[in-house]
Order: structure tokens, then C-alpha cells, then sequence
């Protein structure tokens, strides 16, 4: 029996679906036994040529896909929120099971999609959606699913880690860092999504979702992203045995959850310290499996079209045993942790005035704000010098409070950076 699918969208991920589907139709139909038929493809552009697909399933209708009796399948990689999120849902509403790859849209309606899937009965499957070709939804959601997790950590966002290794070792500067990622077409030409940290926040929302079944929208979400991160700290962190990433941290807390995206310094032994490059990476902590991690390619056609085309063979099996899925997603409203709340630990560069009871000036800044220091380190002699501070752990409220006292200081010239410390005491 053929199943017949349509898809919205036709670039960098859709084409690469596509080109699989359509050429290596009988080697899936070997390995899986499924007959997958595209039988509609809509596109913004019916003028483009498409060498390859035939031009008698091309649209540029896209809720087509809905009302054609012959699409049994919708498989939604056109991104942005509409006309996306109208489709997944009259498709949904229809009894059409749904594969996305679309985090912006998850993190933004996730609840009402889910819920839609539920009444329906059929499957919404989005594992590309947080760490391209990494399987992380699945697990999370099916063999994890009745362990407690306690914390999650992602390097997800395949942009800023590429930017960042290249920048630690091979000491570019940022925006030569961003060039060679447009060049690799890692980063695309407008790359504030990625560099700003919304993108791994989209992600991160997903992630803490389905660890901990409490839903929280991107806007609740403490976000920064890597602009301001210079050579300078590399070589800092590099001295303290710390490399520099942009994670995605949801922790379950005794009063809630949190959930953060910003830049870290992490412990070269971490596992998550090794990954480079634009690979991807999950760092999964629960009570009873101990330490998970799920690592992989994170950027790219390929490996985002073979998760999604995962998700197709899945959804097309529950399609042929004809039975009303069970939702294997349940989210609820909880509380969300302020993030002035959480305990952290600060990396700070000052420049200074170099002349006595600086140091002092300093620490009571931080005494004042009931933040202790573990390390300090003067670098530079003159009319200036360079302190590296490293903080105990305390409420972040309390850390932000002492650098505003900091900058406020007359012997403190400028706060140049501000990283968050993972460690065992954080």
C-alpha cells in the first residue's frame, strides 16, 4: 500500500528530503517495507526551477497538502510561524499525522499542537527540531520516559560552536570566525537567530518541555548570546582549564524549573568541553540512568533531512496498524524559576586603575552583595591593569548586583567580560 505525503518546503532541508524520497524510493521500500509516495510539494516560488521533481505535484498552495485526499502524510520544513503553524494544525485537525522540523514554531505553540495531536489521535513527530540529525526527542520521550530527569545541558546550536572553536584555536576574531561559517554555510547570511542565543532558547524550551513535562515559552527564558566573547577570554579560560561554550542549561529545582541559554565556562573534563566544530551535543543527568550524552551533526541539510525522514517512516508505520495514537508528549503550565534566584558562579576580566586599595574597593563590592571570591589574578603593570576574578557560587541576583557596584567604582575602568562558571559547585 502506497502512503502518500506531502511536504511544505523545498530548500535546504525539504530538497534534501525530497532528493531521498524520490531517488532512494526502493531502497527504503527494502529496508522498511513502506512505499512512500510524495504525491504534493508546495513552495513559495512555482517559478524556481526544481530539476528532479516532477512539476505536476508542485503548489504553491500550501494548506493543498491538507485538502488532497491522495497526502496521508504532512511533513512541514518550510520554518517561521505562518503559514506553518496554520498548516501543522488544519492538518493535525484533519487526521493527518505531522513531521516538523520547525523549533520556532514548537517552542511558540507547543501546548495547543500537542493537545491538537492528542484529540486527533495521530502522531506529531519533530525529532529534527532540537539538534538536527542528534535523536533526542525519542528518547526523552519514549525511553526516558519514566525517569526523572534533573538537569539537561545542550550545546545546540551548530553557528555559535563552530564561531567559538575556531575562535579558541585558531585565534580569529569574531567576525572572521562568522565569515567562515557563512563560507561553510553553517551561519546564514543574517545570523542573529543563532549568535543572539534565540535559537538555542527555542531548543532549550523544547528540551525542558519534555525532561520535565512543564512547558516554558521562550519569552521566560534568560538568553544571551556570544557577541561580546573576545580572544581575551579564550586565553583566560584556557589558563583555568575552562573552554568556552553557549549552552542551553534546564534544571529541575525544588521550586520549579529553569531554564537559561548564555555563554559558559566548562571544565576541560566535562563531556561536553570535547565537542567542536558545528557538532551538537545533549547532556542529559537523571536519578537513576546517571549521566546520558547525545552528540552528532547539528548543521546542514543532510543530517537534519535524515531525522526528519525518520520521523516519516515512523509515522507512516502508525499509519498502516490503523490505531488511534496515544500521546506520547504531556506538558503542563508549572513554575518557572526566576533566574535571580539560581545559584551561579561569575568569570570577570576588569581593567582597573592600577594604585592601592583597588583590590579592596573590589571585594567589598562583592562582600556588600553577599558574593565571595575563589579567584583573583592581576595581570599588567602601569596606569592600568587586567584583574581576573572568578566567583564562588550565589544567587545570580546577587552576582549581577555586585558587577553594577563594580561599574560604578572609579578605579574600574570597564567590566569586559562576564561569563558564567559550570562546575561541581555551581
Amino acid at each position: 500500500m502506497a502512503i502518500g505525503i506531502g511536504i511544505a518546503g523545498a530548500g535546504t532541508v525539504g530538497g534534501s528530503l525530497l532528493r531521498r524520497l524520490l531517488e532512494e524510493h526502493a531502497v527504503i521500500e527494502v529496508k522498511t517495507g513502506l512505499d512512500l509516495e510524495v504525491r504534493r510539494v508546495a513552495v513559495r516560488d512555482l517559478s524556481k526551477s526544481r530539476p528532479g521533481i516532477p512539476a505536476d505535484i508542485i503548489t504553491d498552495d500550501v494548506m493543498a497538502l491538507v485538502s488532497d485526499p491522495e497526502v496521508a502524510l504532512v511533513v512541514e520544513v518550510m520554518g517561521g510561524l505562518e503559514p506553518a503553524g496554520e498548516l501543522v494544525l488544519a492538518s493535525l485537525r484533519a487526521g493527518k499525522p505531522v513531521i516538523t522540523a520547525n523549533k520556532e514554531l514548537i517552542a511558540a505553540r507547543g501546548p495547543e499542537l500537542f493537545a491538537a495531536a492528542a484529540d486527533a489521535g495521530v502522531p506529531l513527530l519533530f525529532e529534527a527540531a532540537v539538534g538536527g540529525g542528534i535523536p533526542i526527542i525519542r528518547p526523552l520521550t519514549e525511553t526516558l520516559a519514566g525517569e526523572q530527569v534533573d538537569r539537561v545541558l545542550g550545546i545546540v546550536n551548530g553557528t555559535t560552536n563552530y564561531i567559538l572553536t575556531s575562535m579558541a584555536d585558531d585565534g580569529v576574531g569574531y567576525q572572521e570566525a562568522l565569515a567562515a561559517a557563512q563560507r561553510l554555510g553553517y551561519a546564514e547570511p543574517d545570523p542573529t537567530a543563532d549568535v543572539s542565543g534565540a535559537d538555542a532558547a527555542a531548543k532549550a524550551a523544547i528540551l525542558a518541555g519534555l525532561a520535565f513535562g512543564i512547558w516554558v515559552a521562550p519569552d521566560r527564558i534568560h538568553t544571551e548570546g556570544i557577541t561580546d566573547i573576545t580572544f581575551a577570554d579564550f586565553k583566560s579560560a584556557k589558563q583555568l582549564g575552562f573552554v568556552i561554550r553557549l549552552l542551553a542549561v534546564a534544571e529541575r529545582r525544588p521550586d520549579g524549573v529553569s531554564v537559561r541559554v548564555h555563554p559558559v565556562m566548562l571544565p576541560v573534563d566535562h563531556p561536553l568541553a570535547a565537542i567542536r566544530g558545528a557538532t551538537n551535543a545533549i547532556y542529559i543527568k537523571g536519578s537513576s540512568v546517571g549521566e546520558l550524552l547525545f552528540a552528532g551533526p547539528g548543521a546542514g541539510g543532510e543530517p537534519t533531512a535524515t531525522a526528519v525522514l525518520g520521523d516519516v517512516i515512523d509515522a507512516a508505520r502508525k499509519y498502516l496498524s490503523g490505531s488511534q495514537v496515544a500521546p506520547a508528549i504531556k506538558v503542563e503550565p508549572g513554575d518557572v524559576v526566576d533566574f535571580g534566584k539560581v545559584d551561579t558562579r561569575w568569570y570577570l576580566r576588569l581593567e582597573v586603575t592600577d594604585s592601592p586599595g583597588v583590590l579592596s574597593q573590589i571585594a567589598s563590592a562583592f562582600a556588600d552583595a553577599g558574593v565571595s571570591l575563589g579567584l583573583v589574578r592581576q595581570e599588567g603593570r602601569g596606569d592600568s591593569a587586567t584583574l581576573v576574578l572568578v566567583t564562588h557560587t550565589a544567587p545570580e541576583a546577587a552576582q549581577q548586583a555586585a558587577v553594577a557596584t563594580l561599574r560604578a567604582l572609579g578605579v574600574v575602568e570597564t567590566v569586559a567580560s562576564a561569563i558564567r562558571v559550570e562546575s561541581e559547585e555551581a
